[in-house]
């Protein structure tokens, strides 16, 4: 990195510290007297401003007891959402301990879930019926992990137990998020670590458009079972993404072992244009 991709990093970061000061103390504040705080939607669109994302919503959030599913590239993508939606989310433990971010995303309330805690399923699912009772919505990436844009892996199901049954009046809307060009820079894939990627990023020069398309809704009751709502709202997703995307999907090129994927002749895959 050069002297200017530190000058960018520090730039970006004294933005953040000013936001943090001002949206805190007010957070506490609406939290003191019971009110329902805008603060941290509102840091988080800026924290992804920040980051270099243009974000463009596209669609229409349902406003409450709505259960976003979407495809997962970055941790640019709680920042968008949440500024776009106001969303608590579903995340994996490890990003509880990343630097700033892991922070943020525990003062929007996200439910940390620790994929290696097969027993303690249950009371996940019982923190994510409060998150979503509380926040009036709540946001999951079935997939597991981030990818480049360009694929889609298969949908993991546990956390879409909380479906079953569907709380009274919950729709789920996919959401899909674009980043056009850029999607491979911007995707925290292979081993690169998590302080890595965020410097790589906030070293990056200008910005980046994103599109976060909230795509239509459905009743869970119509798709009965987590299975069926999983694989229709990967469908929807990935009907969405060839079309912006205008060619097929294709298989991701990485080996993610914690969610099982094993890459088409992995290691011989080389990113492609």
């Amino acid at each position: 990195m050069d002297a200017l991709g530190w000058l960018r990093i520090l730039r970006r970061a004294g933005g953040l510290i000013a936001a943090l000061l001002v949206t805190v103390p007010l957070h506490y504040l609406w939290r003191l007297f019971r009110l329902s705080s805008p603060w941290p939607r509102i840091f988080l669109g800026w924290g992804a401003r920040l980051a270099g994302a243009r974000v463009t919503r596209v669609g229409v959030p349902l406003k409450r007891d709505v259960f976003y599913i979407s495809n997962h590239l970055s941790w640019i993508d709680i920042l968008s959402i949440a500024g776009a939606s106001g969303t608590a989310f579903v995340a994996k433990e490890e990003l509880r301990q990343a630097p700033v971010v892991g922070w943020l995303s525990t003062l929007n309330r996200t439910v940390y879930v620790k994929r290696e805690n097969r027993m303690g399923v249950a009371e996940q699912i019982n923190a994510l019926r409060d998150a979503l009772a509380e926040n009036w919505s709540v946001t999951v990436f079935p997939e597991g992990t981030t990818t480049d844009g360009q694929s889609l892996l298969p949908f993991k199901t546990p956390m879409l137990r909380v479906l079953e049954p569907p709380p009274p009046g919950v729709m789920v809307q996919p959401v899909m998020l674009e980043y056009g060009a850029v999607a491979q820079e911007i995707g925290w894939i292979g081993v690169e670590s998590g302080l890595d990627n965020a410097k790589r990023l906030l070293s990056r020069r200008g910005s980046f458009p994103l599109k976060v398309h909230f795509l239509e809704p459905f009743r869970p009751e119509d798709f009965p079972g987590r299975k069926a709502i999983a694989a229709e709202s990967r469908r929807r997703i990935e009907e969405a993404l060839v079309a912006v995307l205008g060619k097929p999907l294709r298989p991701f090129a990485y080996d993610v072992a914690p969610v099982a994927y094993a890459a088409p002749d992995a290691g011989a895959i080389a990113p492609g244009p």
